[in-house]
């Protein structure tokens, strides 16, 4: 293993990546609630993973476990659905959000988040690694563990799958 210099602490993880991981995780989930859960739990498994890291393509790493939890959350929900609070009882638990949580609602109209989460996940992940997160096709093809081309052609039929839910919203 290289110097420990190479490898960030969990502390560094948290304060230079964890609003973009937040970030990503909205463009996914489309929640708050269930983007903050994602953000949680990624730099959990960064705090256990970092140990046994070995000095590479850092992001691709962080952007790994990113997308591996989503996808983790996401069969945990198939296999055990939860059902939603009533409005009213929300509205006692409430908590104002986050400011990283308002700046991640409004970098993308309600319509264009809408869009997003109506493509299917591999396209959903790559465009928004892509256009929100502004990762490289390498990192993300490191991320997501194929190609690049197979991201290349990813992105292109994410994003005209997004531009006709978009025409169709219009």
């Amino acid at each position: 293993m290289a110097s420990s210099e190479a490898v960030p602490t969990w502390e560094q993880v948290a304060s230079d990546y964890g609003r973009t991981i937040y970030n990503f995780a909205y463009r996914l989930t489309g929640n708050r609630d269930d983007a903050s859960d994602l953000a949680q739990e990624v730099l959990l498994r960064v705090r256990r993973g970092l140990a046994g890291y070995r000095p590479g393509s850092f992001e691709g790493w962080l952007w790994r476990i990113t997308r591996n939890a989503f996808l983790d959350d996401v069969r945990k929900k198939q296999r055990r659905p939860t059902a939603e609070l009533p409005d009213e009882d929300r509205s006692t638990i409430a908590t104002a959000p986050a400011p990283e949580e308002v700046l991640a609602e409004t970098r993308l109209s309600a319509e264009v988040q809408a869009a997003l989460l109506s493509l299917p996940i591999e396209f959903r992940e790559a465009v928004v690694m892509c256009d929100v997160v502004g990762l490289s096709y390498q990192e993300i093809a490191e991320a997501v563990e194929v190609p690049v081309g197979t991201v290349r052609s990813r992105i292109h039929r994410g994003r005209l799958l997004l531009r006709d839910a978009l025409e169709g919203r219009v």
